[in-house]
């Protein structure tokens, strides 16, 4: 039986915890590629500063990382370089730090130099406002195309908002109007009516307490079988506060024309 958490006025006291580490397999070195003159996660970090948090701190296991965030006013803690994902190199973090257990910890990808203040400050109020361990955000699917793109993350909620699963298949299946596409009596064009299909973002809020438990709780089938590791939470009985997010989220930067569009972004 998962515990519950107390719910909270929603205040500025939450922490963004960022996860950076310099190995990416796609991208090496990401946090301190350069972006308007200053390496990426500085650009990062000021965006936590400015959702009003009450401690920003960035997690990584590199020491040139550490060095590029110098008076950038975040704090840095040295972390282990095995970490599978950014959550568990988080919890490592907040094992070091001593959060408080209902801490409220807001995990800002390293990645995300363009992310909305008012998204940080939402998922952090999801948290607050629910008796769930874990939240995150969703925005509508605008086109059949980012429907059936597995690499845009779907999901569906419950009536009270709770997640229900998460996927990279087309989630909901409308079955009469994809079934009419599939027998060749029409082509999908647009999104059938009446159906809410959505869009994960990946920004998460974790009580402190779960976070830790969170990465200690072994992986689980349907977690290795579409790579989402918030699926570990859903098959271990936890539960995911969803909420709309109140503006779009930019893309992230995971390869090299993604840098080169922020650049031109910056530059206009």
């Amino acid at each position: 039986m998962q515990p519950a958490f107390k719910i909270q006025r929603m205040t500025s006291d939450f922490i963004v915890a960022i996860p950076a580490r310099y190995a990416s397999t796609r991208l090496p070195g990401k946090p301190l590629l350069p972006l308007a003159g200053e390496p990426m996660i500085r650009h990062v970090v000021r965006r936590a500063q400015a959702a009003g948090a009450a401690q920003v701190v960035v997690a990584t296991d590199d020491a040139r990382i550490a060095d590029a965030l110098d008076g950038s006013g975040a704090r840095v803690v040295m972390t282990r370089t095995e970490h599978a994902s950014g959550s568990d190199r988080l919890a490592e973090c907040a094992a070091q730090l001593g959060w408080a257990s209902e801490s409220i910890v807001v995990n800002l990808q390293g990645d995300e130099p363009f992310a909305p203040v008012s998204g940080i400050r939402e998922v952090a109020a999801a948290l607050a406002m629910n008796d769930a361990p874990m939240a995150t955000l969703a925005t509508p699917i605008a086109s059949v195309e980012e429907l059936f793109d597995p690499n845009c993350v779907k999901l569906v909620r419950a009536l009270d908002g709770s997640a229900l699963y998460f996927s990279r298949a087309p989630l909901p299946w409308a079955r009469d109007a994809f079934a009419r596409a599939q027998t060749g009596a029409a082509r999908i064009i647009d999104l059938p009516a009446g159906v809410a299909f959505l869009r994960h973002i990946g920004i998460y809020a974790y009580r402190a307490e779960f976070l830790c438990r969170f990465a200690a709780l072994a992986p689980t089938p349907l977690e290795r079988a579409e790579s989402l590791e918030q699926l570990r939470a859903l098959e271990h009985g936890y539960r995911i506060a969803v909420r709309m997010a109140p503006e779009a989220f930019p893309p992230g930067v995971d390869t090299a024309d993604d840098l080169a569009r922020a650049e031109a972004f910056l530059r206009g």
